[in-house]
């Protein structure tokens, strides 16, 4: 067995767990165990718990800034689906569901999360911008119809694990739309 697959497997145990129980109700013991390995080796890699949590947080979420926007004019709609589709967001839904559940104890969770959320604002902003023909948008209503747009986004992971049903981003995206037209 190679070094890091136990690292590996640490990792994806802490995921799985600390997404279903959350990072404080976490043993590392638990995670150990799951994860077929001895205690001590965590510390190994780990010295801290909350170094298990940063590296979680580092290594499986990515936050993609900077993309070009796929924004055709006068399809809001369309547009918007695009971008919803091309969430700048790269993790797994454990992932998300973390990022949520410790942005308010951790501060570097909350970091990344606070740069999704900035850069799913700006980039759904200059969507709409290009997108919306004439001077029907003016700047204050595209900052909270991106913003809208993206606290449904990122939210809706949230919201399916809490109620089991999930938003349909399409159908967000023409509420958007019609909303501005």
């Amino acid at each position: 067995m190679v070094i890091g697959d136990a690292r590996t497997r640490i990792l994806d145990a802490a995921e799985e767990l600390f997404a279903g129980r959350g990072f404080e109700a976490t043993p590392t013991a638990v995670i150990a165990k799951l994860a077929k390995v001895r205690n001590d080796l965590i510390f190994d890699y780990f010295p801290r718990k909350i170094d298990l949590l940063v590296a979680l947080v580092d290594e499986r979420t990515h936050v993609e800034e900077d993309r070009e926007v796929d924004a055709v004019p006068g399809d809001l709609r369309g547009t918007l689906c695009r971008l919803a589709h091309g969430l700048p967001l790269r993790a797994s839904p454990a992932m998300r569901r973390i990022l949520f559940r410790e942005a308010d104890t951790h501060g570097s969770v909350k970091e990344r999360l606070t740069r999704l959320n900035s850069e799913l604002v700006r980039r759904a902003r200059f969507a709409l911008g290009l997108a919306l023909l004439g001077a029907r948008g003016d700047a204050a209503r595209l900052e909270v119809a991106a913003a809208t747009f993206a606290a449904i986004l990122l939210y809706q992971e949230n919201l399916c694990q809490l109620t089991g049903h999930q938003i349909d981003p399409e159908a967000v995206a023409e509420l958007v739309a019609h909303s501005l037209v």
